[in-house]
């Protein structure tokens, strides 16, 4: 369910990212380590190149604990963002 959740949010803020793009890239991979009473979240994506990477790792990051806090009510404790890959190409 959080890996669900995360995921989706994930998508939500890389599809703005990618918008306008002739490039695309592989939907953002997600594990969840439940520890306790919160959760850790760690989303491993392709980032589009140029992009503002540290805006983008930062949008998702607020954007997954916002989702899993607000559909869950469980603690989102960490976000850790990854930039696996950067893809060139397209407008931007």
């Amino acid at each position: 369910m959080y890996a669900r959740i995360a995921g989706k949010a994930a998508r939500e803020v890389l599809a703005e990212a990618w918008a306008g793009r002739s490039v695309r890239a592989a939907p953002p991979r997600v594990t969840v380590a439940r520890p306790g009473s919160t959760v850790t979240v760690r989303v491993a994506v392709d980032a589009p190149f140029p992009a503002d990477l540290v805006g983008l790792a930062r949008a998702v990051r607020e954007r997954v604990a916002t989702r899993v806090v607000g559909l869950t009510g469980t603690r989102v404790s960490e976000v850790v963002v990854e930039v696996e890959k950067l893809v060139a190409g397209g407008a931007w």
